[in-house]
């Protein structure tokens, strides 16, 4: 069928309005409570959809019907991890944030260690976020490249200068909304825009099925033949070496899950600032539980997708498609088969739900750099009307960056999703060790934090570098050694302060 021009004029209208609708929605910003914390008055059911479209609208929309297309369905195993996790940082996390009048997820460590250790750990999240969410708008651009390819709009063009107008495209239309409406406006699309995408899919799943010769049965005589849907994977059959290598046996995907999401979940500022906007804890509790639960519901949903997509193109490879990457295989369904006018709504519901993404990114990083390191080393006693103006120029720098890392993902080996998490895992483990830290030890100090934290990121370089483990592991492996680490340091020094109080 092909993509048509009023499928290319939906995208194009869905993605203005909701530029505009979300600039919109969050006008009137007074002061940064505003802008970063919506005034503290967000009902937790809207905190909920938006951590959920923050952490999966456009990795699950095309990176997990990828790995179901390749694989089978013991990515599922994760979720149950998820799910734990949450469950951990509702019940330890969120009232440690509600203790104080905290901010960010790194007010906390400010209070316990001190403002050294509050900006190393923002600093990280800094650059770690721009890393991920450099992967999550190349990501988008997969889709939209494909489409501008494949109209009379541009011609002549490579690939990758296919990706590279794609990912200014959506990022400047980001950029718009996010300077002006704050995580107001972020929150309040995410909600429409989860809602528009998850619906698209299942429309999709529909669609296929449909075409199938005998339905659901065409799908099961495939996924039989090739093992696709195997959800539980203990791994038993392997080797050690080759166990911790594999992500999805299930002791791995639970456990390292569990640790992974109480990292994501319970330290990284894009979710603390969600929560932060609940009115008060009972409800940021209510927001980050429910999340996980749909986090599980959604990816089953696409990885059935996937296996939906593997019984509609008989098997055949992304290269046998004449994909270039796994992660297309979904967007070519969509722009090739879809019905006119069906397809570029679902497309635009993927950009709009792409475009959250983004602005949560870009609220978040703005949110850290002004709370977290401006306004303690050079704002105090500056204006709420200065603090807003500044917040807006930092949102609109952080526009430009990470554009910039999208750019630079442009010929990305494997697929978006798992290298996505395998870089916000590097960095998770010394962040949630030095939460951890703090939480656990009173008598652990600034110091201690930061030589575990540090220390943290060594190991995990020479682990990812030589021991070669799976990437769910990271969070583990670096969340102990900063723990360790930590209390041996603080063991020291108060040996050496002992030994010479009694001199």
């Amino acid at each position: 069928m092909g993509f048509s021009n009023i499928d290319l004029t939906i995208v194009v209208v869905y993605m203005v309005l909701s530029a505009g609708a979300g600039a919109w929605i969050g006008r009137n910003q007074k002061n940064t409570t505003d802008y970063f914390l919506g005034g503290r008055q967000i009902p937790w059911v809207a905190v909920m959809f938006s951590i959920v479209a923050t952490e999966t609208s456009v990795l699950t929309f095309i990176g997990i019907p990828a790995i179901a297309y390749q694989g089978n369905m013991t990515f599922l195993q994760l979720a149950f991890g998820y799910v734990v996790g949450r469950i951990l940082v509702a019940l330890y996390f969120i009232p440690a944030y509600y203790s104080g009048e905290m901010n960010t997820a790194y007010h906390f460590l400010g209070i316990r260690f001190g403002q050294k250790m509050r900006n190393v750990a923002s600093i990280t999240f800094m650059g770690t976020r721009v890393l991920a969410d450099g992967v999550r708008l190349f990501a988008t651009a997969i889709p939209l490249a494909l489409i501008i390819k494949g109209s009379s709009v541009l011609t002549g063009f490579t690939d990758g200068q296919y990706y590279a107008v794609s990912i200014l495209l959506i990022g400047v239309l980001t950029i718009i909304y996010t300077y002006v409406g704050g995580i107001r406006s972020v929150i309040w699309m995410d909600v429409v825009q989860m809602t528009v995408y998850i619906g698209g899919a299942i429309l999709a799943g529909f669609l296929i099925l449909n075409k199938l010769p005998n339905g659901f049965a065409t799908v099961a005589e495939w996924a039989a033949d090739d093992n696709k849907l195997q959800w539980f994977y203990a791994g038993s059959d392997l080797v050690w070496a080759d166990f911790i290598k594999q992500p999805f046996t299930f002791f791995t995907a639970l456990f390292a899950g569990a640790i992974f999401s109480l990292a994501s979940h319970g330290t990284d500022q894009i979710t603390v600032q969600r929560v932060l906007t609940c009115k008060d804890k009972s409800s940021s509790q209510k927001a980050i539980i429910a999340s996980g639960f749909a986090v599980f519901l959604q990816f089953f949903l696409f990885l059935v997708l996937g296996t939906l997509l593997y019984a509609h193109y008989s098997g055949m490879s992304y290269q046998e498609l004449g994909l270039t990457r796994a992660d297309g295989i979904f967007p070519k369904y969509i722009v090739e088969d879809m019905p006119s006018g069906i397809s570029g709504l679902i497309v635009a519901a993927l950009f709009a739900a792409a475009m959250s993404t983004l602005s949560s990114s870009l609220s978040s990083l703005s949110s850290a750099a002004i709370l977290d390191i401006y306004v303690p080393l050079a704002g105090k006693g500056k204006s709420d009307a200065h603090l807003l103006k500044i917040s807006r120029l930092v949102t609109l720098g952080w526009g430009v960056v990470l554009i910039g890392a999208a750019l630079a993902f442009i010929g990305l080996e494997g697929t978006v999703v798992e290298v996505a998490l395998g870089i916000a895992s590097y960095t998770y483990g010394g962040l949630l060790g030095s939460f951890l830290l703090g939480m656990i030890s009173k008598k652990a100090s600034q110091k201690d934090a930061i030589i575990g934290f540090f220390s943290a990121l060594v190991v995990m370089a020479f682990v990812i570098g030589a021991v070669q483990i799976a990437w769910p592991l990271y969070t583990v492996v670096g969340s102990l050694t900063t723990i360790l680490v930590g209390f041996g340091s603080s063991f020291m020094h108060q040996a050496l302060q002992k030994q010479n109080s009694e001199v």
